[in-house]
């Protein structure tokens, strides 16, 4: 199933192949038309509206065109241009064929992206509606769980389902059942018949379970989705007059062993199975008012880094799975990143400054879901200022160069206003407050000496770094951390990492990711779902499931 060519995660409308996308007034449409014929990989058709990572790509991409592209929009209806079927879900022959490391990455990127749409009405203002004008299984009704409402057309066939446990033997791998509980509060008894039915639920009492808002006769459908897309965009302040930016394809270069972008690059070591993240820092003659901002439009530097990174994160969890380390580095002028960030801070409610700093947010959040081991290195020629500090704070250990007899050159690190709050983790705290447990006193401490640089004594007291070794022990002290590190199981680390990262309080978007890790990581190697006559496999063969019947 994962064939040697790369995924890439880069699109644009012109390539669509599976959504239509249109526009009017406040009311942007994102249509399902997925093109059978055009699956990600070989070997299965996407029938019946059934998705891939290929459809969830043109997904992404299409709903960073509506935030950045087209700021008037204030909703987006999702539905269907197929006859009686909204979504099938994730496709299952898709499913069958894939590595267990394929079928994961999939699903994260898949919740990643539905957290995306819940993430932009919170913080944004973009809203969604689901207008579910057919049949809405798996995949299909989770997409339409993570939007703000969704409307069911009554016609006596279409219905909402998750029959992934009566059929597949496995478990909507993204958030269903965690949406269906946390957000819609479907009474639990309730929601355990309808995890257990095939067929689903349709008409009055999918609403009177709460799985969808409202039922709507096909006559008055149409006309009643229009009036709530209405209903819900003048909630949003999302701007009506401003004129948006255009996304441009990425100045990206993918060579054997590196990736190279404007302001980032990946080198990999894959003797080591490491991988380098370095990241160029912005030059001090940046646009410093809304005007300068909208006239560079995608080439503004904290968005193209933004993009940037966004897309190495992506690449490198696909595509190298054997590389099970990352070093973040950074290099530039720490003045320059506070700068930045002071113009990011005065005009954070402007629209476009707002877009961006959740797309950075978004981006931070993919460092700490990644399956891999972080290790910052503020070194000579770092600049972990601002919001690059979050690059660091987002890693398992911080190392931190000492320098005691070069005080001009010693590597530091600078707090500022942008860390205490503004890149919220998935769990909604600050990475300060996950790092310190909510305490005060830390807190405080830190806030004293926001915008001084601190060497590495200075920070190690201040407990944000891990190591302090000086120039004579920093190769060794590195080169044992990351032997020691790389040689260890690669589930125990992730398992361990994801623990460890997550600390503080749960969420529903928490409770997605932790049973997305625990469950699917263990189902989708069961022999009764993957096996020779497991679910996944014999479904659609006309055979029937054969279960180990121990409960373990």
């Amino acid at each position: 199933m994962d064939a040697s060519q790369p995924v890439d995660y880069q699109t644009e409308p012109s390539a669509y192949r599976h959504w239509k996308l249109s526009f009017d007034g406040a009311v942007a449409t994102l249509a399902a038309d997925f093109d059978e014929n055009a699956g990600l990989r070989p070997g299965y058709k996407l029938k019946l509206n059934s998705y891939d990572l290929g459809v969830d790509i043109e997904l992404h991409d299409a709903i960073s065109r509506i935030r950045f592209e087209h700021p008037e929009v204030r909703t987006v209806v999702v539905t269907s241009l197929k006859d009686k079927v909204f979504c099938s879900g994730a496709n299952i022959f898709m499913l069958g064929v894939s590595s267990h490391a394929w079928k994961v990455n999939f699903c994260k990127f898949t919740n990643e992206t539905r957290n995306g749409l819940e993430d932009s009405s919170k913080h944004s203002g973009l809203k969604f509606l689901a207008a579910v004008n057919g049949a809405c299984a798996g995949g299909g009704y989770e997409l339409a769980l993570a939007c703000d409402e969704i409307v069911l057309i009554d016609d006596r066939s279409s219905s909402v389902s998750l029959p992934e446990v009566p059929l597949l033997g496995v478990l909507p791998g993204t958030g269903g059942l965690t949406r269906v509980t946390d957000k819609r509060k479907v009474r639990h008894d309730l929601a355990d018949i309808f995890c257990t039915t095939n067929e689903g639920v349709r008409g009055q009492k999918a609403k009177d379970w709460r799985l969808v808002d409202a039922i709507v006769k096909p006559a008055q459908f149409a006309a009643y989705v229009q009036e709530r897309a209405q209903a819900l965009a003048s909630t949003s302040d999302r701007p009506a007059d401003a004129k948006g930016i255009r996304l441009g394809p990425l100045n990206r270069r993918i060579e054997s062993d590196r990736l190279v972008y404007t302001h980032v690059r990946v080198e990999i070591d894959r003797a080591k199975r490491l991988a380098s993240f370095i990241v160029l820092g912005p030059s001090p003659a940046l646009p410093r008012d809304i005007a300068a901002i909208e006239q560079a439009g995608d080439q503004w530097y904290p968005l193209m880094f933004a993009r940037e990174l966004e897309d190495a994160i992506l690449h490198m969890r696909t595509n190298e799975l054997d590389i099970g380390m990352w070093l973040i580095k950074t290099r530039g002028d720490a003045a320059a990143v506070l700068a930045s960030d002071a113009v990011m801070l005065a005009y954070k409610d402007h629209w476009l400054v707002r877009e961006t700093l959740g797309l950075l947010r978004r981006t931070f959040s993919r460092l700490d879901l990644s399956s891999r081991s972080l290790f910052a290195l503020v070194d000579e020629g770092s600049c972990f200022a601002g919001s690059f500090l979050e690059l660091a704070l987002a890693c398992d250990r911080i190392y931190h160069l000492a320098l005691p007899d070069d005080a001009k050159n010693a590597p530091s690190m600078t707090l500022g206003e942008l860390n205490f709050g503004s890149f919220p983790m998935a769990t909604e705290e600050s990475r300060l407050e996950r790092r310190f447990y909510h305490e005060q006193l830390p807190l405080e401490r830190l806030r004293a000496v926001l915008g001084q640089a601190l060497d590495a004594d200075k920070a190690f007291e201040l407990g944000l770094n891990t190591s302090k070794p000086d120039d004579i022990d920093w190769h060794d002290e590195l080169r044992i951390a990351i032997e020691e590190r790389v040689a260890m199981s690669p589930d125990a680390l992730t398992g361990m990492e994801a623990n460890l990262r997550f600390n503080g309080k749960e969420n529903m978007v928490t409770r997605v990711f932790g049973r997305l890790t625990a469950w699917q990581n263990w189902i989708f190697q069961r022999p009764n779902a993957v096996g020779d006559r497991g679910a996944l496999k014999v479904y659609g063969k006309g055979e029937k499931a054969a279960f180990d019947w121990h409960r373990v």
